[in-house]
């Protein structure tokens, strides 16, 4: 796929104020700070399109984006940091919780995980509901680059078989660096594939 536009739509506090369209959405959520909006970035060829920031928990709302006019891009809010406050962080909860359980045009989810770190408990718990409530998802490992080939594919194979001490089979898996682009053509191309499968609107 050929990214030719990608502009920013707007931003929502809850689901019931996204946008209201027909585009089938692509989802993006993982734990802050684990690369999120550079992954984002570096997926459209934009430097700035979703802001990046030192500081984990940047990301506070839905943030909706038009991609070729065709698609949106969804960047939810990390989860998981531990300096906002209980209350901020169950409203992040309740953003995410609400976008994921109600929102019609979910198509995918992409649930972002440190390709350096042992399986996080807070991962493996989102990983479990997302089971439960049978919402389609894929998993992609960040920041492949800061790993040498044998400690990655260590490190991603252990996260596999914790997975499937409680599941039958896994959801596609994709390797990635928003430094050097690994794995940006695969995820595209398994946008492009998903969407021919989609009743797309007509441009």
């Amino acid at each position: 796929m050929i990214i030719k536009s990608a502009e920013f739509i707007t931003s929502s506090q809850t689901v019931e104020q996204c946008p209201r369209s027909n585009f089938p959405e692509y989802a993006f959520v993982g734990r802050s700070n684990v690369g999120k909006s550079s992954l984002i970035n570096k997926l459209v060829n934009r430097k700035n399109l979703a802001h990046t920031s030192s500081t984990p928990g940047k990301t506070q709302l839905i943030n909706h984006y038009l991609i070729n006019s065709r698609w949106h891009l969804v960047d939810l809010p990390g989860y998981g940091y531990a300096r906002s406050s209980k209350a901020k962080r169950a409203q992040f909860a309740g953003s995410i919780t609400g976008y994921i359980a109600q929102r019609d045009q979910l198509t995918l989810l992409f649930v972002l995980l440190d390709s350096r770190l042992e399986p996080q408990p807070i991962d493996l718990d989102f990983i479990t509901r997302l089971g439960e409530w049978r919402i389609p998802f894929a998993l992609i490992f960040t920041k492949a680059d800061k790993l040498t080939k044998a400690v990655l594919q260590k490190n991603i194979t252990h996260y596999q078989n914790t997975l499937l001490t409680e599941w039958d089979a896994l959801p596609p898996v994709f390797v990635t660096s928003a430094e050097t682009g690994a794995g940006r053509d695969e995820l595209l191309t398994y946008i492009e594939m998903t969407n021919s499968l989609q009743a797309l609107p007509k441009l």
